[in-house]
């Protein structure tokens, strides 16, 4: 019986071993790889060398940061530059502003307007102009033009119109045409008018130098002797410290603000025979540097003094209409001192009133309301700034 039993028990212990040892272990299932997270930053892009054109290096880039020039389509002109524009309606005129050039064009013959302004242009040479015989008007304002070639006008006769505003030029150009009646040179920095610079030119009307370097020893005596028909003559925004010499007489309007004149001769206005407008707006006047009869001109009509030193009224002539004293250091106003006839006259005749419309004084040391003896004297005013 135990016998029976222990034969039993070894063989159930034998099975055991067995399935014990015939269950081998399941080989895992390889684990799945892990994704990265895209990356914010893209791989660098590999930039193309230029290719060289066959036979040769690669071309050379313009060493300028300025932007390339505007070519336009071909025009029914043969003779029209692709860097302009010749409009079919009106064949005499060629417009090349505003196309990034650096130099002028060949004009064609039959061009009487040209248009150059807002370029690049940094000089004016003759070639250009060999055939251009017949302009009338050339505008190279706002461009980069240090030298104008002595030659490149002279055959030009017929220039009536010159603007050459907002460049780099350093003197006025010589050899300019006898026939021009206008001349814009505003806003250079021309130091200097070579002697003989408006020789001849009888014909010009306007003469524009405001905004330049002119100094005093810059304008000799006889700088504009020969401008007989100038009209206004604009020397504003310089460096003068005394009023022009030489202004021909028959000027209509002067234009000196922005300077540093602290004195006016006590007859430089006597001779003028058409002066209506004088402009002196901050200088250096004071009551010293303005003789006590200098503004009796019977032409002046318009007469500019704002922002000086002036601490009272200079006399004027009756027939002034407007009169500008704002920004100065006038402390009272008297009108039987400025007053250009006795109010004790004929109150009348108002053809023999003076005729000021416009006085302004504000900006000054006073105070309202204005003086009745100003009131009963300017009988035309219109409007008083105080």
């Amino acid at each position: 019986m135990k016998a029976g039993v222990g034969l039993f028990c070894a063989l159930a212990l034998f099975l055991l071993v067995g399935t014990v040892f015939t269950q081998r272990p399941r080989p895992k299932k390889p684990a799945k790889p892990t994704k990265r997270p895209p990356s914010s930053k893209k791989p660098p892009v590999r930039k193309p060398s230029p290719a060289a054109p066959v036979g040769g290096a690669a071309e050379p880039q313009e060493p300028t940061d300025f932007p390339p020039p505007i070519l336009g389509p071909p025009s029914m002109f043969p003779d029209c530059p692709r860097e302009c524009f010749c409009p079919p309606s009106f064949p005499s005129a060629l417009y090349c502003e505003n196309r990034n050039l650096r130099v002028i064009p060949a004009i064609p013959s039959r061009t009487h307007y040209l248009y150059l302004q807002n370029n690049y242009i940094s000089e004016v040479t003759a070639e250009p102009f060999q055939n251009a015989t017949e302009l009338k008007w050339v505008n190279m304002a706002n461009n980069r033009v240090q030298r104008v070639d002595k030659k490149v006008f002279e055959k030009i006769p017929g220039l009536l119109f010159l603007y050459m505003e907002r460049n780099q030029l350093k003197e006025v150009p010589s050899d300019l045409p006898a026939g021009l009646e206008q001349l814009q040179l505003s806003r250079n920095q021309i130091s200097k008018i070579p002697p003989g610079a408006f020789g001849k030119m009888d014909h010009l009307v306007l003469l524009d130098l405001h905004h330049n370097k002119l100094s005093d020893s810059n304008i000799g005596k006889n700088i504009f002797k020969d401008l007989k028909n100038l009209v206004q003559l604009n020397l504003a925004h310089n460096a003068l410290r005394k009023m022009p010499a030489g202004v021909p007489n028959g000027l209509v309007q002067l234009f000196l603000d922005r300077n540093s004149i602290d004195d006016i001769p006590k007859d430089y206005f006597q001779g003028f025979s058409n002066l209506a407008f004088v402009r002196l707006n901050y200088n250096q006047l004071s009551d010293k540097g303005i003789p006590k009869a200098v503004f009796n001109v019977t032409t002046l009509l318009d007469l500019h003094l704002a922002h000086n030193q002036l601490s009272s009224v200079p006399l004027f002539n009756g027939h002034l209409e407007q009169l500008h004293l704002n920004h100065n250091s006038i402390e009272s106003i008297n009108g039987t001192q400025i007053c250009p006839y006795s109010l004790q006259g004929d109150l009348s005749d108002h053809t023999s009133l003076p005729r000021l419309r416009y006085l302004r004084l504000d900006g000054n040391h006073l105070s309202p309301p204005v003086p009745m003896d100003v009131i009963m004297c300017f009988r035309h005013l219109h409007a008083v700034v105080i």
